[in-house]
C-alpha cells in the first residue's frame, strides 16, 4: 500500500522540475457556496497539469537499462505531455500513443516537449492495448498513467502542498479519471490529517470508479462521453481502487452542463482558464453533489488547464446557457414586409443584444407564407431570458426555446 514516506520520497524527487502551485482563497466561489473555498491552482504547473509530478517520480526511478530502452505510454493528453517532458530532461527516449480524437493543442505540446506522437484507438483505452503492444515489441518501459505505486506517489505531493498550505481543512475535493491523483492525494491528506475527508468526483459519461468502489472490484464501463477529456477513462486501476477504498470517504459525478459551468465561472470570476477535468471538483461543490457545512474549509482540486481553443468557445457557451446569459430561439413569422423589423423592436425593448441572426424563407418546416428567424441573444440572467420569451408571446409569436 501506498505510504506518507513513498510520496515525501518522490516530493524530494520532483520538486526541482515540478512548481509549488498556488493555494488561493476565492472570495465569490466562498460566497456562491456558503463554504470558506479555496482554490489549488494545478492549472498553473508545469505543462499545464498535475501530470508531471508523477511522470517525473516514475522516470527518476528507471534503471540504466530501462533508460537506454525508452519509454512508452498512453494518454489523452496532459499524461503524455509529463511524460514527454520529463523523459526528455532525463534524456529518456519516450514514445506516447494518444487516440485520434485527442485534442490538437495537447497533441502539438507533446511533440513539442520531444517526444514521439503515435495517434491510435478512438479511447485512452484503446491508445492503451496499442502502447501495450509497443512495449513488448520494442521492449520499452510502459509508464502508467495511474495505475502505479511510483506514479500515485509523484501525485501525491500535491496532497502534501494542500496540507502544508491549508492544514485547517476539513475536505479536499479531487477529480477522477483513473485515480492516480486521489490515491496520492488522499495518502498524503488523511496521514497527516485522519479527521480531514477525502471527496473524489469523475464525469456522469466517465463514472467507473463510484461503480467501481460500489461493486468492491474494478468495473469498466462500456464507453466514456464527456466533455472531460482528461479524466475520460473506461474504469480505474487495481492498485488505486486499493488505495481509494482504504482512503476515499465518498466519490460523486457531475454533468457535462455543470462543468461547463463551473468552468465558465472560473473564467469570469477567478480569471482562472481551465480545462474540463480541471473544472469538476468546483462543479461538485457549487451543485451541491456532496453534503458540507456552512464554512466548512473546502479545498478543490484544479488539477489542469490544457483546454483546447476549438472547444472552449462551445464549452463557453454551455456555460453561458447555464447562467442565463444566452438564450437561442425559434420564431415562425408571415412571409411580409415589417415582421423582421417588430421582432427586432421586441428585443430591442427588452434590453437584449444580439449575437446572430438567421432568416429562413425555403425551410420545408415552415408554410409558404411563412419565415423561419432564429435568433441568439445575449442576456443577463435566466429571469431576463423569460422576459424576452414572455415579451415574444404577448406579441402573439409562437417561440421554441433552442437553448
Amino acid at each position: 500500500m501506498l505510504g506518507l514516506a513513498d510520496i515525501r520520497e518522490a516530493h524530494e524527487r520532483v520538486s526541482g522540475v515540478a512548481r509549488r502551485t498556488p493555494l488561493e482563497r476565492s472570495r465569490s466561489f466562498s460566497e456562491m457556496s456558503g463554504a470558506d473555498l479555496h482554490l489549488k491552482l494545478e492549472n498553473f504547473q508545469r505543462t499545464g497539469a498535475f501530470k508531471i509530478r508523477g511522470a517525473m517520480n516514475r522516470i527518476a526511478t528507471l534503471t540504466e537499462a530501462e533508460r537506454e530502452a525508452g519509454v512508452v505510454t498512453a494518454s489523452a493528453g496532459n499524461h503524455a505531455q509529463g511524460v514527454a517532458l520529463a523523459a526528455s530532461r532525463a534524456g529518456v527516449d519516450a514514445t506516447v500513443v494518444m487516440p485520434k480524437f485527442a485534442p490538437v493543442s495537447k497533441v502539438k505540446a507533446t511533440r513539442g516537449y520531444g517526444a514521439s506522437v503515435r495517434l491510435e484507438g478512438v479511447d485512452y483505452d484503446e491508445a492503451q492495448a496499442y502502447a501495450r503492444q509497443l512495449e513488448r515489441e520494442e521492449d520499452r518501459t510502459y509508464v502508467h498513467a495511474f495505475d502505479d505505486p511510483v506514479v500515485m506517489a509523484g501525485q501525491g505531493t500535491l496532497g502534501l502542498e494542500i496540507v502544508d498550505d491549508c492544514p485547517e481543512l476539513d475536505t479536499v475535493v479531487v477529480p477522477i479519471g483513473g485515480g492516480g491523483l486521489i490515491s496520492g492525494v488522499a495518502v498524503a491528506v488523511k496521514e497527516q490529517l485522519p479527521d480531514a475527508r477525502v471527496v473524489g468526483v469523475q464525469a456522469a459519461g466517465a463514472d467507473s470508479a463510484a461503480k467501481s468502489l460500489k461493486a468492491g472490484e474494478v468495473r469498466e464501463i462500456e464507453g466514456v462521453d464527456t466533455i472531460a477529456d482528461g479524466i475520460a477513462t473506461r474504469s480505474i486501476g487495481e492498485q488505486t481502487l486499493e488505495v481509494m477504498e482504504e482512503y476515499v470517504d465518498e466519490v460523486v459525478t457531475v454533468d457535462d452542463r455543470e462543468i461547463a459551468l463551473a468552468l465558465t465561472l472560473l473564467l469570469e470570476r477567478a480569471k482562472t482558464l481551465v480545462e474540463g477535468a480541471g473544472a469538476v471538483a468546483l462543479a461538485a461543490v457549487l451543485s451541491e453533489a456532496f453534503e458540507y457545512e456552512a464554512d466548512e474549509t473546502i479545498v478543490a482540486a484544479l488539477c489542469g488547464g490544457n483546454i483546447d481553443l476549438n472547444r472552449l468557445g462551445t464549452v463557453v457557451r454551455r456555460g453561458l446557457v447555464q447562467m442565463g446569459r444566452y438564450l437561442k430561439i425559434t420564431i415562425d413569422l408571415k412571409d411580409r414586409p415589417g415582421e423582421l423589423e417588430r421582432v427586432s423592436s421586441i428585443v430591442a425593448r427588452t434590453g437584449a443584444n444580439v449575437y446572430a441572426v438567421h432568416h429562413d424563407r425555403t425551410s420545408r418546416d415552415v408554410a409558404v407564407n411563412a419565415a423561419e428567424l432564429e435568433l441568439e441573444l445575449e442576456t443577463d440572467d435566466t429571469e431576463h431570458a423569460a422576459d424576452i420569451v414572455d415579451a415574444l408571446e404577448a406579441d402573439g409569436y409562437e417561440v421554441e426555446i433552442l437553448s
